[in-house]
């Protein structure tokens, strides 16, 4: 078994265990321990990921150039509520990068941009939120979904990141913790979470393709390796011809 799937284990084994405990003492904070332990054991076991992953510096690089970029296209759009063309980077790198990418760039985003924007207990429900839109985007190459596929999944994740986003308002400021003021919280975003969405359909729709190809270009680049072809027995060095293969 790997390491990050013993470490997985473990995480998942230690929140259930302590989430059992404190929801025995029947506390008022149960709900509130009990979902950071989830968030933070799924961002630590994504950042050990990272971590121990196999990634080449160049990845490295273009992933913390990624998270600048979605970050700082955040602020310009602060003045229209909940339009966030971050979402739609971020979609657009776990769809090409893969998972972990996708976490980091997501993640990265709402850390970074909540330095101009404002820092508070939303910051790590928004990175966490961000981080599950770039793992969640990196499956709908495998279902072979694209474009009018794509833009409906930015549009659903308008209002899935709302509502994630809205539990740390539901846990803080909401009492009790029942299914009807869960309703309640969510319901209240709606017009916020709407703008979101539309905001994610329209960046898709017009830059979503282009912004993908992009992306499928610098991946390729970074997977070139090279083989030698040797068409008869060499006598020396220039006998042989190197090819760039992709894989």
């Amino acid at each position: 078994m790997k390491k990050i799937h013993i470490f997985a284990l473990l995480a998942s084994i230690i929140t259930i265990i302590v989430f059992i405990i404190i929801s025995k003492n029947g506390s008022y904070d149960t709900w509130s321990i009990g979902t950071l332990l989830i968030i933070v054991t799924t961002m630590g076991i994504m950042f050990f990921q990272f971590e121990k992953g196999k990634i080449t510096s160049k990845e490295i690089s273009l992933i913390a150039i990624l998270s600048g970029v979605s970050a700082i296209s955040r602020v310009p759009f602060a003045a229209i509520p909940s339009v966030q063309p971050c979402t739609y980077i971020i979609i657009c790198t776990g769809y090409v990068f893969g998972p972990v990418a996708g976490f980091m760039v997501g993640a990265t985003t709402a850390l970074v941009s909540n330095i101009f924007l404002g820092h508070g207990p939303w910051t790590i429900f928004q990175m966490f939120a961000w981080g599950i839109v770039g793992v969640t985007a990196s499956i709908l190459p495998k279902l072979k979904i694209k474009s009018a596929g794509v833009i409906i999944f930015g549009i659903a994740w308008g209002y899935l990141f709302g509502w994630i986003t809205n539990l740390w308002i539901w846990l803080a400021y909401v009492y009790p913790h029942t299914f009807s003021t869960l309703l309640v919280t969510m319901g209240a975003s709606l017009g916020f979470d709407t703008l979101h969405a539309l905001g994610n359909a329209i960046f898709l729709a017009v830059l979503g393709e282009k912004t993908i190809t992009i992306f499928q270009r610098y991946k390729n680049r970074f997977h070139i390796k090279y083989r030698f072809k040797i068409e008869k027995e060499p006598s020396s060095m220039s006998d042989c011809t190197i090819e760039p293969s992709n894989s």
